[in-house]
């Protein structure tokens, strides 16, 4: 499976702009600090875990601790972005959530050998 190298680099900074998403999130949820600092660094580590733990056989992130099927994968690749789009809106963060969900959705869409990959696997 090749792909751009651009695609990547984009899709990379995407997840990492979706960390901080979900950390604004978890800051801006309550004014309880202790609760901020929580959400703030566990919401954006149990994402990573999530993404980190869960992958499809074969496919380019390497070997996957927990194998699943490419529809999964996917489900879970679409979710994130979707999460994080609206941590971003729900944040007060609009014209980042807006930005971040189209450039998002553009990405996944123009890495269209990678979804018919997964999509088979």
């Amino acid at each position: 499976m090749a792909h751009h190298p651009l695609n990547y680099t984009i899709h990379f900074f995407l997840e990492l702009a979706g960390l901080y998403a979900l950390g604004l999130w978890g800051w801006t949820f309550t004014d309880n600090t202790l609760l901020r600092i929580i959400l703030m660094l566990g919401l954006p580590l149990l994402a990573a875990a999530v993404w980190g733990i869960f992958g499809t056989e074969g496919d380019s992130r390497g070997a996957p601790v927990v194998k699943v099927p490419g529809w999964v994968r996917l489900v879970i690749e679409f979710g994130y972005f979707g999460l994080a789009t609206w941590a971003f809106f729900a944040a007060g963060a609009t014209t980042a959530g807006w930005v971040f969900g189209i450039v998002a959705l553009v990405q996944m869409l123009t890495a269209y050998d990678r979804l018919g990959w997964l999509l088979s696997h």
